[in-house]
This record gives structure tokens, C-alpha cells and sequence, in this order.
């Protein structure tokens, strides 16, 4: 699950990064917003995954305590 959680962080960081290149050559406005929207996305699906609930647990722990049946 960390490997999920860590590549879903370095993936926003480039489309963030890649909207800013995108904004600065004109002319792809569109997609660069569209970049930015799906970086959001993914930043808060990590949220979500990270953040305690009330249980004082995140996602993340209650996920990789829980083994499938083999």
C-alpha cells in the first residue's frame, strides 16, 4: 500500500508540473486544466487514505493489517 500511496504523490507532483510547462507555451490551456483537475483528484484520494478516522486509524494501516485469504 505505501508503494500505491507513493507513486500516487509523485504522479500529482508531475501532472502539476507538467500543467505549469503546459500554461507557459499557450495555446494548451485545455489539457493543462484538465492536468491540474486529475493532480487534485489524486491528492485528495491520498488524503482520504492518510487521514486518522475517529478509530485513530487511516485506511492505509486498517488496509495493510488486513491479510486476503489465501
Amino acid at each position: 500500500m505505501n508503494i500505491a500511496l507513493s507513486l500516487l504523490v509523485l504522479t500529482a507532483i508531475a501532472l502539476v508540473l507538467g500543467a505549469v510547462v503546459l500554461f507557459r507555451r499557450g495555446g494548451y490551456r485545455k489539457q493543462a486544466v484538465l492536468m491540474l483537475v486529475l493532480a487534485a483528484v489524486m491528492v485528495m484520494n491520498i488524503f482520504i487514505w492518510t487521514v486518522p478516522t475517529p478509530g485513530s486509524r487511516s485506511l492505509s494501516e486498517a488496509a495493510q493489517k488486513e491479510k486476503a485469504p489465501e
